[in-house]
Protein backbone atom coordinates (compact mmCIF):
# COMPACT_ATOMS: atom_id res chain seq x y z
CA UNK A 1 0.00 0.00 0.00
CA UNK A 2 1.41 3.47 -0.82
CA UNK A 3 0.30 7.10 0.75
CA UNK A 4 0.77 9.99 -0.62
CA UNK A 5 3.43 12.42 1.68
CA UNK A 6 2.10 14.01 4.66
CA UNK A 7 -1.04 11.50 5.32
CA UNK A 8 -1.61 10.00 8.37
CA UNK A 9 1.04 6.48 9.03
CA UNK A 10 -1.93 4.02 10.03
CA UNK A 11 -4.81 2.78 8.33
CA UNK A 12 -8.53 3.88 9.09
CA UNK A 13 -10.46 0.65 10.48
CA UNK A 14 -14.06 0.83 8.71
CA UNK A 15 -16.59 0.81 10.85
CA UNK A 16 -19.82 -1.55 11.03
CA UNK A 17 -22.81 -0.38 8.92
CA UNK A 18 -26.12 0.11 11.15
CA UNK A 19 -28.76 -0.56 9.31
CA UNK A 20 -28.56 -4.09 10.41
CA UNK A 21 -30.01 -3.87 13.35
CA UNK A 22 -33.21 -4.83 14.47
CA UNK A 23 -35.02 -2.19 15.74
CA UNK A 24 -38.58 -1.28 16.69
CA UNK A 25 -38.46 1.37 14.11
CA UNK A 26 -36.77 -0.58 11.42
CA UNK A 27 -39.03 -1.70 8.71
CA UNK A 28 -36.52 -4.10 7.37
CA UNK A 29 -37.81 -7.96 7.03
CA UNK A 30 -34.90 -10.13 5.98
CA UNK A 31 -34.90 -14.12 4.36
CA UNK A 32 -32.40 -16.20 4.25
CA UNK A 33 -33.06 -19.84 1.87
CA UNK A 34 -30.75 -22.61 0.77
CA UNK A 35 -30.45 -25.77 0.42
CA UNK A 36 -28.27 -28.20 2.21
CA UNK A 37 -26.97 -32.13 1.91
CA UNK A 38 -29.48 -34.18 3.94
CA UNK A 39 -26.62 -34.68 6.05
CA UNK A 40 -25.24 -34.07 10.14
CA UNK A 41 -22.94 -32.21 8.12
CA UNK A 42 -25.62 -30.08 6.28
CA UNK A 43 -27.61 -29.92 9.36
CA UNK A 44 -24.81 -28.15 11.16
CA UNK A 45 -23.70 -25.98 8.35
CA UNK A 46 -27.34 -24.67 8.38
CA UNK A 47 -27.35 -23.96 11.46
CA UNK A 48 -23.63 -22.13 11.68
CA UNK A 49 -25.12 -20.44 8.43
CA UNK A 50 -28.19 -19.27 10.27
CA UNK A 51 -26.45 -18.55 13.33
CA UNK A 52 -24.19 -15.69 11.57
CA UNK A 53 -26.73 -14.50 9.16
CA UNK A 54 -29.02 -13.95 12.78
CA UNK A 55 -25.87 -11.76 14.01
CA UNK A 56 -25.23 -9.70 11.01
CA UNK A 57 -29.09 -9.07 10.92
CA UNK A 58 -29.01 -7.74 14.87
CA UNK A 59 -30.17 -10.45 16.72
CA UNK A 60 -26.41 -11.04 18.18
CA UNK A 61 -24.91 -14.22 19.74
CA UNK A 62 -24.93 -15.04 23.44
CA UNK A 63 -28.23 -13.19 22.99
CA UNK A 64 -31.74 -15.51 24.05
CA UNK A 65 -33.35 -14.66 21.26
CA UNK A 66 -30.38 -15.81 19.35
CA UNK A 67 -29.91 -18.53 21.35
CA UNK A 68 -33.76 -20.00 21.18
CA UNK A 69 -33.95 -19.83 17.45
CA UNK A 70 -30.34 -21.56 16.92
CA UNK A 71 -31.76 -24.36 18.92
CA UNK A 72 -35.15 -24.50 16.99
CA UNK A 73 -33.39 -24.48 13.67
CA UNK A 74 -31.15 -27.29 14.90
CA UNK A 75 -33.54 -29.40 16.02
CA UNK A 76 -35.49 -28.93 13.04
CA UNK A 77 -32.60 -29.27 10.50
CA UNK A 78 -31.42 -32.83 12.55
CA UNK A 79 -34.71 -33.77 12.16
CA UNK A 80 -35.20 -33.27 8.33
CA UNK A 81 -31.67 -35.49 8.01
CA UNK A 82 -32.93 -37.96 10.87
CA UNK A 83 -36.63 -38.38 9.64
CA UNK A 84 -36.86 -36.57 6.23
CA UNK A 85 -33.89 -38.19 4.37
CA UNK A 86 -34.39 -39.24 1.17
CA UNK A 87 -31.18 -40.65 -1.04
CA UNK A 88 -29.98 -38.09 -2.98
CA UNK A 89 -31.92 -35.35 -2.15
CA UNK A 90 -31.49 -32.16 0.21
CA UNK A 91 -33.68 -30.32 2.79
CA UNK A 92 -34.30 -26.55 1.96
CA UNK A 93 -34.26 -24.13 5.02
CA UNK A 94 -35.80 -20.75 4.75
CA UNK A 95 -35.38 -18.14 7.64
CA UNK A 96 -37.34 -15.30 7.46
CA UNK A 97 -37.46 -12.06 10.38
CA UNK A 98 -40.49 -9.91 10.07
CA UNK A 99 -39.41 -6.85 11.86
CA UNK A 100 -42.65 -5.46 12.45
CA UNK A 101 -43.98 -8.33 14.17
CA UNK A 102 -41.07 -9.27 15.82
CA UNK A 103 -40.77 -12.76 14.30
CA UNK A 104 -38.22 -14.80 13.49
CA UNK A 105 -39.75 -17.77 11.31
CA UNK A 106 -37.69 -20.88 10.50
CA UNK A 107 -39.32 -23.26 7.75
CA UNK A 108 -37.09 -26.81 6.97
CA UNK A 109 -38.72 -28.17 3.98
CA UNK A 110 -37.13 -32.16 3.08
CA UNK A 111 -38.83 -34.77 0.64
CA UNK A 112 -40.66 -37.60 2.62
CA UNK A 113 -43.71 -37.42 3.50
CA UNK A 114 -44.65 -41.01 4.74
CA UNK A 115 -43.33 -39.73 7.82
CA UNK A 116 -45.09 -37.35 9.45
CA UNK A 117 -44.46 -35.41 13.17
CA UNK A 118 -47.31 -35.15 15.14
CA UNK A 119 -49.38 -31.91 15.29
CA UNK A 120 -48.66 -29.55 18.03
CA UNK A 121 -51.97 -30.85 19.86
CA UNK A 122 -51.03 -34.30 19.75
CA UNK A 123 -47.50 -33.71 21.38
CA UNK A 124 -47.09 -35.90 24.63
CA UNK A 125 -43.72 -36.67 26.79
CA UNK A 126 -42.21 -40.01 26.05
CA UNK A 127 -42.25 -42.79 27.65
CA UNK A 128 -39.43 -43.98 30.02
CA UNK A 129 -38.38 -46.60 27.73
CA UNK A 130 -37.88 -44.07 24.46
CA UNK A 131 -34.89 -43.07 23.85
CA UNK A 132 -35.60 -39.93 21.77
CA UNK A 133 -38.94 -37.80 21.62
CA UNK A 134 -38.10 -34.54 23.15
CA UNK A 135 -36.47 -32.45 20.30
CA UNK A 136 -40.52 -31.24 19.09
CA UNK A 137 -40.87 -30.54 22.71
CA UNK A 138 -38.31 -28.28 22.81
CA UNK A 139 -39.57 -26.40 19.80
CA UNK A 140 -42.64 -26.02 21.35
CA UNK A 141 -40.98 -24.55 24.16
CA UNK A 142 -38.94 -22.46 22.35
CA UNK A 143 -41.59 -21.05 20.36
CA UNK A 144 -44.87 -18.79 20.00
CA UNK A 145 -46.32 -21.50 17.40
CA UNK A 146 -44.87 -24.41 15.09
CA UNK A 147 -46.96 -26.92 12.69
CA UNK A 148 -46.16 -28.42 9.42
CA UNK A 149 -47.74 -28.92 5.93
CA UNK A 150 -47.23 -31.55 2.93
CA UNK A 151 -45.62 -29.63 0.55
CA UNK A 152 -47.58 -28.34 -2.49
CA UNK A 153 -45.02 -28.09 -5.46
CA UNK A 154 -43.49 -32.10 -4.55
CA UNK A 155 -43.44 -34.77 -2.33
CA UNK A 156 -42.27 -34.15 1.29
CA UNK A 157 -43.33 -32.23 4.08
CA UNK A 158 -42.57 -28.39 5.52
CA UNK A 159 -41.89 -28.07 9.62
CA UNK A 160 -42.54 -24.50 10.68
CA UNK A 161 -41.64 -22.51 13.44
CA UNK A 162 -42.03 -18.75 14.69
CA UNK A 163 -40.13 -17.16 17.50
CA UNK A 164 -40.95 -13.88 18.61
CA UNK A 165 -38.28 -11.42 19.32
CA UNK A 166 -38.28 -9.29 22.77
CA UNK A 167 -38.65 -5.92 22.05
CA UNK A 168 -35.96 -3.89 23.29
CA UNK A 169 -36.71 -1.70 26.52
Amino acid sequence: MTSKPGSPGRIAQPTRPTDYLITPCAPLDRTFEMRFTSTPRGARLARRLAAHRLDTWGIPYDTCPHDAIVSVLAELTANAVRHGHVPGRDFHLRLQVTAHSHTVRIEVTDTRAERLPPRPDALRLPDAEDSGGLGLLLVAGLTARWDWHLRSDGPGKTVWAECALTRPT
